[in-house]
């Protein structure tokens, strides 16, 4: 090869790299304004809400809207906490009392449950793993008379009987889904040498399993957390004292508190306060979440 040609084909690599450069930068250019753009349309309701929440009631109710507040007004979260006719700390407390019950519940009966169906063989497992999968499909509406006949009596109506006791007996069939596909990933001669050791099926799930399984637990827990936050509809059906509300619940009742002139400006206070604490457990617990389903073979 003479001295031109290996100058010219050490050209034409060079202008091949440099355009695959090109296509590269431009692949990853759209790749980003698509995400960009796609959480930009996420965003927009969140920066709506909050800032509305600054804004002065004037400005709420004027036209044309802004979308910026003039002049903050941070006093609205105050003023609309301690609004009259709404027991905003009782309802948070009441909505922790909730999340402290029944996610010990979730995560233990649903760990119990996934252990049974990934290690223990037993006639018919298979079927009974495929029936819990089928419940996902059936939609909350169908069993809610049934159970609301069954608490009224054994008389938990008005009492946060009917949304703690349930979750201590399986823990949601998604929940055992989850841990069943992570349980099954740990190797059995674990199982093998404990066994050998003397140890039971307690044993091996609470020493062996539960803490090898640290992060599908916690992303079955923090969801658990975000479903009991966001819950309206089981302390709407079953609970009646506003004692008992629960911050969902009450977020309700203070918006009908304004029939006639809507106080926007303490409504999206109200609904920020509640939407903060959510943001906030994501973004510190966000890697325990990818991880629990990574791990667990369930991925975007």
């Amino acid at each position: 090869m003479t001295s031109s040609t290996a100058i010219y084909v050490a050209t034409q690599a060079e202008e091949l790299k440099a355009v695959r450069r090109r296509q590269e930068f431009v692949s990853k250019l759209i790749v980003y304004a698509l995400l960009f753009l796609g959480a930009a349309i996420f965003i927009l309701p969140l920066v709506v809400m909050v800032s509305t929440s600054l804004k002065s009631y004037t400005e709420v109710n004027s036209y044309p809207p802004t979308f910026l507040p003039t002049r903050l007004v941070p006093s609205n979260y105050v003023e609309a906490w301690n609004y009259k006719n709404t027991q905003f700390p009782r309802w948070t407390l009441n909505t922790l009392f909730l999340i402290v019950t029944i996610v010990p519940g979730v995560v233990i009966s649903a760990s119990l449950c996934a252990y049974g169906f990934a290690r223990l063989k037993f006639p018919g497992r298979n079927i009974w793993f495929i029936l819990v999968l089928a419940s996902l499909m059936l939609p909350s509406q169908v069993t809610l008379i049934p159970l609301y006949i069954l608490f009224y009596k054994l008389g938990w109506l008005n009492t946060f009987a009917p949304l703690i006791v349930p979750t201590w007996f399986g823990g949601g069939a998604i929940n055992i889904f989850l841990l069943r596909q992570f349980f099954m990933q740990i190797p059995r001669e674990l199982d093998e040498a404990a066994t050998i050791d003397g140890a039971s099926h307690l044993t091996i799930w609470w020493r062996i399993y539960m803490p090898l399984a640290r992060p599908a637990l916690i992303s079955v827990a923090l969801l658990t957390v975000l479903g009991i936050w966001n819950d309206f509809l089981g302390p709407f059906i079953y609970l009646s004292n506003p004692d008992n509300f629960t911050l969902a619940l009450g977020l309700n009742v203070f918006r009908t508190l304004f029939p006639t002139v809507p106080r926007t400006d303490y409504i999206m206070a109200i609904s920020t306060l509640m939407v903060l604490p959510m943001i906030v457990m994501f973004l510190l617990a966000q890697r325990y979440i990818v991880q629990g389903f990574v791990t667990s073979g369930i991925k975007g």
